[in-house]
């Protein structure tokens, strides 16, 4: 990742700074993003740190399904049309990740003309 597309798309510095729809966020060890069942409204993006994706089945029961690294999305079940997080996402050290709304993810991703996936997100 950081090398431009063949549009010229650079994701890096996009997703670097602060914009109309973007928040930088610092997270501290052990301190959820967000949590299974919140809203899923934001698309997130690991710049420094790594996070962990657990799920909590009806038995109570916790599993670890990923561990995720900087240049990694998650949270992107929002744009297929998630209306709730299906899983926990909780800092595993000190952590900057930027967060992108629903919308201003789509409409990033229908300004850059990426067929590949911009035809599939309403």
């Amino acid at each position: 990742m950081g090398n431009p597309d063949n549009n010229g798309f650079d994701p890096k510095p996009f997703l670097a700074k602060v914009g109309a729809g973007k928040t930088i966020l610092k997270f501290e060890k052990n301190q959820h993003v967000f949590r299974q069942g919140d809203v899923a409204d934001a698309v997130f993006y690991i710049q420094k740190g790594r996070v962990k994706l657990t799920v909590l089945s009806k038995q109570g029961k916790e599993a670890v399904v990923g561990i995720l690294e900087p240049g990694q999305f998650f949270g992107e079940g929002c744009l297929n049309g998630h209306p709730l997080r299906i899983a926990t996402t909780t800092a595993v050290e000190k952590c900057l990740i930027t967060s992108i709304t629903k919308e201003a993810m789509i409409a990033t991703l229908h300004s850059r003309n990426f067929p590949s996936c911009s035809s599939r997100i309403s």
